[in-house]
């Protein structure tokens, strides 16, 4: 598994090792999903001022979000790997063959101000949103209450998988 972790943030999140837990959140996702390859996914750690610029650019809200998704797939059915065989081989990297799933961006800021509303800790709210990003770079969504329960579900089963509660 390869895990590309950029910090532009000039922050960073005290206290917390992002990229040893980014990787076990990745790696919980993908074996939760089951997923049946060697995944890459790229991760930028940036503030609240560089994700409004990215999420205006990309969803037109003029406003800082906690985390975006680009995902490399469109998956029919969520988590369902067989259609990465069937879709076009951009999709795994040549020099490793593994599986490039997509990126996620997160605002270091608001994942800091989430963490003290939500009153838990920040490697707690970080491992959130990586866990809820890695869903939607392997196809799901939460648009309707049906899917966003799903979603939930899913997020819980990882973080409880790690032992990263609330």
């Amino acid at each position: 598994m390869t895990i590309n972790v950029e910090d532009e943030s000039g922050i960073g999140l005290p206290g917390v090792d992002t990229e040893e837990t980014a990787r076990r959140v990745i790696e919980a996702a993908l074996d939760y999903e089951g997923c049946p390859y060697e995944a890459e996914v790229n991760l930028l750690l940036t503030d609240n001022k560089g994700i409004r610029v990215l999420n205006r650019e990309h969803r037109q809200i003029d406003r800082p979000t906690d985390v975006l998704s680009f995902p490399m797939l469109t998956f029919e059915t969520p988590a369902d790997f067989a259609e990465a065989e069937e879709a076009e081989l951009d999709c795994f990297n040549p020099e490793t063959g593994e599986l490039v799933l997509g990126d996620i961006i997160i605002s270091v800021e608001k994942a800091a101000e989430q963490a003290e509303k939500y009153g838990h800790s920040l490697e707690r709210e970080y491992a959130f949103l990586i866990a809820h990003s890695m869903l939607h770079l392997m196809g799901y969504d939460h648009e309707v209450p049906e899917e966003a329960e799903v979603m939930e579900k899913r997020q819980a089963a990882v973080l409880e998988s790690l032992h990263i509660l609330r």
